[in-house]
């Protein structure tokens, strides 16, 4: 269904769960690291104050003048340390004991340690040493603690590295395991031992039967390939599929896997690519070595256009290297000089025109497979698909949803089911019906509906007219979409909207487009004419009219001036118009006129049919939203009738059948039941 846009204009509570705290490693290490670094600034204690050098004979001076504490010798060393009492400190060192550390001391050399044992007896003998004399040998291991004490230091914080390395990895087990730092050249493709795991097959795909033919072959290849080697053939070796997002392009490359029953890597383009240089190659021979020992196998790369990006030719405006080295690797592994046997290589992109040439070519990706978005049978087979696990109307029409749902993806209509389950749901309703689907139909085209949503009267009626003037003009264009139904209830970013159900097409004329840019003028043209003054509201209208007339003028060569002419570029790395300043003034001048025309000829149409559109309008203030045959009532019969409105008109009368023949059972039982009740 399109719609067409007229007129412009969840926080949830963190309850946290009482309970006892989670252990956590992260704690563990903390305290170690904390312990490891205290015990590095602290060692040492009485090593860390202050050291001073003097001789033997001002020692004997200090003693007996009562600075020494205790004194400590070394006998292999033949050095003594005299500790000196804090009340003299700054008698000894000229500085305070906040500059010296609590400990600090004079070291003595000595000549004879017998001389030492003798002169501290005299001291105490006169009281003037009362302190400790002792020998100290640990000095022979000083340098061993101190280096066990840096060890543990810097092992310590080499640990904390390490597991920095592996959260910021993302986890992962050993020095070498997947996520870790020292493993950041190795794939992240995510490998399947037999497709068939995935559980999905062509059955899980509805429509694309072009497409499930041409990958049928490749299944077929992987299969049996003997039978296409005895006749000189060669399994191809790649396969792209090229696609709006949506439409199913994994799922195919899944299907083929589980078909085949063969090894599947998958992987996204964006995983080769990473902050250190050199990594995407690295992943991509990584990649190919794993395949190389699973052949026959497939590997599935999504996304390719995030690292096959054509190369630039301007080395100043290189862009991204690394980037370019990634796709240089992965062209030498799909065609280089090595052979892979066995390996066939699928790719899926919407981004087709921006892929490199020297990708593209035959040997490297040999096929290149469209998966369109689906017509009208192959969205009814998309339908059947996505309503199986849904409790359903018994007179739900499927045919009629997938003629509501042109231009929708795969995705889009199982979006549609998921939201009108829901609708249903939120109705208390035990089945899902037709009303829920439109209803949903019109949610995800449109956006929520905005009751609570105040205008005034002036504002009401003039969105009235507005939306009366698209309606208007598509009824009385013979190349317009055929109008399904007017509403002037707010949704999304619009005040005003109206939905038609265009045909598919696969050309489009120049008089249908023409005469669908009247019909999007006629919302300001209407406002012009009968409101006397025009809005910000028609904004949608004249963007899409502005640039299809562009686009006729520029790409179609359908302008006066400028015909059969196309100035398309498709080179991103070329900034400069493929055109001249002069065309340009003319390509602007014919799109101006091209838009005036339609404009004043969506202002005579409305001149002519000024009472109709009057009663349309006034029966959107009183309904606020009309269909098809509210407008056939005041017109008349459209003129011109396509295949989509016949389609539409059948069903039409169909539904208003089978609720006649509804209301006439309802009828029937009440009268019964009243009858009933008088007996």
């Amino acid at each position: 269904m399109e719609q067409n846009n007229q007129y412009q204009n969840s926080n949830m509570p963190n309850n946290p769960q009482p309970g006892r705290p989670r252990f956590n490693m992260n704690w563990i290490y903390g305290l170690v690291i904390i312990t490891l670094i205290a015990v590095y600034m602290t060692q040492g204690g009485e090593n860390s104050s202050l050291r001073t050098e003097t001789t033997y004979s001002e020692f004997k001076v200090m003693v007996m003048k009562g600075y020494a504490d205790k004194i400590v010798v070394n006998k292999h060393a033949n050095t003594l340390e005299m500790y000196v009492k804090p009340e003299y400190v700054r008698e000894v060192f000229h500085q305070g004991i906040s500059q010296t550390g609590k400990a600090p001391a004079v070291t003595v050399a000595i000549g004879s340690v017998d001389q030492v044992e003798q002169f501290v007896n005299e001291a105490r003998e006169q009281q003037k040493f009362t302190g400790k004399f002792s020998y100290d040998n640990s000095k022979d291991n000083e340098f061993l603690g101190s280096l066990i004490s840096n060890l543990l230091f810097f092992g310590g914080i080499i640990l904390v590295w390490m597991f920095i390395m592996r959260r910021v990895g993302g986890g992962g087990g050993g020095m070498m395991g997947p996520g870790n730092i020292f493993s950041v050249g190795k794939s992240k493709a995510q490998m399947y031992e037999k497709g068939g795991e995935l559980g999905i097959t062509f059955k899980d795909v509805a429509g694309q039967a072009g497409a499930k033919q041409e990958m049928q072959e490749i299944v077929d290849f992987l299969k049996n390939p003997q039978k296409y080697t005895d006749l000189g053939g060669k399994i191809p070796k790649g396969a792209l599929l090229v696609g709006p997002p949506g439409t199913g392009k994994t799922l195919l490359a899944k299907a083929v896997a589980g078909e085949a029953g063969v090894p599947f890597f998958s992987m996204s383009g964006s995983d080769f690519v990473e902050m250190f240089v050199g990594v995407g190659a690295s992943r991509v021979r990584d990649l190919f070595e794993k395949a190389k020992s699973k052949a026959p196998c497939i590997i599935f790369i999504d996304e390719i256009d995030a690292v096959g990006r054509a190369r630039s030719k301007n080395p100043a405006m290189g862009g991204n290297d690394e980037r370019e080295n990634t796709l240089n690797a992965l062209l030498t592994e799909m065609d280089g000089f090595g052979t892979n046997s066995g390996i066939i290589t699928l790719a899926a992109t919407n981004r087709a025109d921006m892929l490199d040439s020297a990708l593209m070519r035959a040997g490297r990706f040999d096929r290149q497979i469209h998966v369109d978005l689906p017509d009208l049978n192959e969205r009814k087979e998309v339908f059947n698909v996505h309503l199986k696990p849904l409790k359903l109307d018994e007179n739900l029409d499927i045919d009629f949803l997938a003629r509501q749902t042109p231009g929708f993806s795969g995705a889009d209509i199982a979006n549609v089911c998921n939201e009108a389950a829901l609708i249903a749901a939120r109705h208390n309703s035990e089945k899902v019906g037709k009303q829920d689907f439109l209803d949903a139909v019109d949610r995800i085209i449109g956006g929520l509906e905005k009751k609570t949503k105040v205008m005034t009267e002036q504002e009401k009626r003039s969105i009235a007219l507005h939306e009366a003037g698209h309606a208007t003009i598509s009824w009385f264009t013979e190349f317009a979409n055929p109008l399904v139904k007017v509403s002037i209830v707010p949704r999304g970013q619009a005040l005003g909207a109206a939905w038609y159900l265009p045909e598919e097409r696969v050309l489009q004329t120049k008089e249908a487009m023409l005469d669908e840019m009247c019909s999007l003028l006629g919302g300001r043209a209407a406002e012009e004419l009968f409101v006397g003054h025009i809005s910000t509201g028609a904004m949608n209208d004249l963007e899409r009219t502005t640039k299809q007339a562009y686009g006729m003028v520029a790409y179609a060569g359908m302008s006066d001036k400028l015909p059969n002419l196309c100035y398309y570029n498709n080179n991103e790395y070329q900034f400069q118009r493929p055109y001249s300043e002069t065309t340009a003034k003319i390509m602007d001048d014919e799109v101006l006129k091209m838009v005036n025309e339609q404009y004043e000829r969506a202002k005579k149409i409305l001149l002519e049919h000024k009472e109709g559109h009057a009663q349309l309008a006034q029966l959107l203030i009183e309904r606020e939203v009309i269909f098809a045959d509210d407008v056939e009532k005041i017109f008349g019969k459209r003129p011109w009738t396509s295949r989509a409105e016949e389609l539409l008109e059948a069903q039409m009368r169909a539904d208003a059948e089978r609720m006649a023949e509804e209301r006439a059972k309802e009828l029937e039982a009440k009268e019964a039941k009243e009858g009933n009740s008088e007996e």
